[in-house]
C-alpha cells in the first residue's frame, strides 16, 4: 500500500472515536490528514490543508439521522470549491439518501461501520479524481494565459544574417537545449520576446506550457497575484481561487518580460520561490512545488540598477546564468531590408494587396533611418505603407518616417523641458499610441500616463 501514499485528507465527524480510528488508519497512507468535530471550522482547515478529499459526516448537532446538516455543509464546500471531492459518511444510510448525495455533488457515499479495504479504495479513487480535476483546472488557466493581454504563446521566426545576429543565434542554439536561466537585454522593440520563444521552441520543454507576463504592463498592486496566484477570498475581488503564472508554467517555461520593473519586495519573493522551487498563493499557508525554466528580459541597464540598489544582486545572479544582448536595428545593416521584405509579404497577404517589392529608393530610405523603435517600429512602418501604397511596389514616399529633430541653436539643459520634448517626440513617432510611445521612451505605460497628466 506504500506506493499509494499520496493526497491530503480532511475528516469532519462529531464522533471523536470515528476521528481517532480514521486518523490511525489513514495517517501512514496519505501525505497529510486533519480531523475535526466542528464543521464550522471547514474554511480554516481548507485554507490550511487544501485537501484532495473531504470525508464529511452527515449528522451533527441538530439530529442524529436526517443528514440535513451534511447536505448543508456539502453545499457550503461546493460553493467554496466547485471541483471539491467530498465523500459523505453516515450510519443511517438508505438508497434515497445515497441518490440525493450524488445529485447534490458528493463524489461517493460511505456507510458506517465501514470495511477498511472498501473505504481505502473509495478514498484513493477520490484522490485520483481530485488530481485529475486539478490538472484540468490548470490546463484551462493555461489556455486563459495564452489569450491574456499580458502575454501570448506564438513563436515568431527569427530573421537576420548580420554578424551581430549570427552571434545571437549561435548562443540561442547552444543554450536552448539546457535548463539554464537566460536574461535577454536590449532596447524596446529589438525582439527580446522572439528570442525567448525561440529558446523555448528549441528546448526539451517545447511541448510544455510557455507562459509569458509583461511586468511593465501589470499594475504594481497586481504583481504578486499575477505571479503567485491567490485563494478565494484573499482580497475583495477574489471570488474564486486562481493559479499564478509561476504555477501554470510548471513543467514548462516562464518568460518574465521587463523584469527590471519588479519592485524590491517582489524581487525578494521571486528569489525565494526560485531557490525553494515552490510558491504560496495569496491567502494560503500551503506551498506548491514548481518546475520552471526561467527566461527574463529587460530594456533597463540592470547592472546599473544593481549598483544603485534598485535591483537585488542575488536575484540577478539567479536569472542571468546566460546573458543575451539583442542589438538595436540600426546596427543590423541589411537585416533591415530582410525584415522589411518579410513584413511586406505578411501585410500584403493580410490586407489582400498585390505588393511584392521594395523599390530602390525605399530601400535606401529604410537603411538611412535610425529606427529608435527598432524592429517594432519597422513592422508598423511597413504595415502603414502597405495600407496606403498605390503602386505594385513600395517606394520611399510610402514610408512616413520622421527623423529625430536636429537643433542648430544652443540646446536647453532644462530637464523638465527636455522631458516634455522627449514625450512630445515619442507621441509623434507613435502616432498618438501611448503604449508605443512608452516603449520608445523606455518607461512603462503607467509612468507615461502620469507624465502626460
Amino acid at each position: 500500500m506504500e506506493e499509494k501514499k499520496k493526497g491530503r485528507v480532511l475528516v469532519i465527524d462529531d464522533n471523536e472515536d470515528i476521528l481517532f480510528a480514521l486518523n490511525l488508519l489513514l495517517k501512514p497512507l496519505v501525505d497529510d490528514i486533519r480531523v475535526t468535530t466542528q464543521p464550522e471550522q471547514i474554511d480554516r482547515f481548507y485554507d490550511m490543508l487544501h485537501p484532495d478529499v473531504v470525508l464529511l459526516d452527515m449528522n451533527f448537532h441538530r439530529d442524529a439521522i436526517s443528514g440535513e446538516e451534511g447536505f448543508e455543509w456539502l453545499e457550503h464546500i461546493l460553493h467554496r470549491d466547485a471541483q471539491a471531492v467530498v465523500i459523505l459518511m453516515t450510519a443511517y444510510a438508505d438508497a434515497d439518501k445515497a441518490v440525493r448525495a450524488l445529485k447534490s455533488g458528493a463524489t461517493d457515499f460511505i456507510t458506517k461501520p465501514w470495511d477498511n479495504s472498501k473505504l481505502l479504495a473509495t478514498l484513493f479513487a477520490g484522490i485520483e479524481l481530485s488530481r485529475e480535476r486539478h490538472k484540468n483546472r490548470l490546463l484551462e488557466q493555461r489556455m486563459e494565459v495564452a489569450a491574456s493581454p499580458f502575454g501570448a504563446t506564438a513563436a515568431p521566426t527569427i530573421i537576420g544574417e548580420s554578424p551581430v545576429m549570427r552571434r545571437v543565434l549561435q548562443t540561442v542554439v547552444q543554450v536552448a537545449p539546457t535548463d539554464a536561466n537566460v536574461l535577454i537585454l536590449g532596447e524596446n522593440g529589438t525582439g527580446k520576446d522572439v528570442i525567448a520563444r525561440q529558446l523555448c521552441a528549441l528546448s526539451a520543454r517545447a511541448a510544455k506550457p510557455f507562459v509569458s507576463i509583461d511586468l511593465g504592463s501589470v499594475p504594481e498592486q497586481l504583481f504578486e497575484s499575477e505571479l503567485f496566484g491567490y485563494e478565494k477570498g484573499a482580497f475583495t475581488d477574489a471570488r474564486k481561487a486562481k493559479a499564478g503564472r509561476m504555477e501554470t508554467a510548471s513543467s514548462g517555461t516562464l518568460f518574465l518580460d521587463e523584469i527590471g520593473n519588479l519592485p524590491l519586495p517582489l524581487q525578494a519573493k521571486l528569489l525565494a520561490a526560485l531557490e525553494r522551487r515552490e510558491i504560496s498563493r495569496l491567502g494560503s499557508t500551503q506551498t506548491t512545488p514548481i518546475d520552471v525554466r526561467l527566461l527574463c528580459a529587460t530594456n533597463a541597464d540592470i547592472h546599473t540598477a544593481v549598483a544603485e540598489g534598485r535591483f537585488r544582486q542575488d536575484l540577478l545572479y539567479r536569472i542571468n546564468t546566460i546573458e543575451i544582448t539583442m542589438p538595436p536595428l540600426r546596427e543590423r545593416g541589411e537585416d533591415i531590408i530582410l525584415l522589411a521584405e518579410h513584413f511586406l509579404k505578411t501585410y500584403a497577404r493580410k490586407y489582400n494587396k498585390e505588393l511584392t517589392t521594395l523599390n530602390r529608393d525605399a530601400r535606401q530610405r529604410l537603411l538611412r533611418h535610425t529606427w529608435p523603435g527598432n524592429v517594432r517600429e519597422l513592422m508598423h512602418a511597413v504595415e502603414r505603407a502597405v495600407l496606403l501604397a498605390k503602386g505594385p511596389g513600395l517606394c520611399a514616399q510610402d514610408f512616413m518616417l520622421k527623423e529625430p529633430l536636429r537643433r542648430t541653436q544652443t540646446p536647453t539643459l532644462n530637464l523638465e523641458r527636455l522631458e516634455q520634448e522627449a514625450i512630445e517626440r515619442a507621441m509623434q513617432i507613435a502616432g498618438g499610441n501611448v503604449t508605443r510611445a512608452a516603449e520608445l521612451l523606455g518607461i512603462t505605460r503607467f509612468a507615461l500616463y502620469r507624465k502626460l497628466k
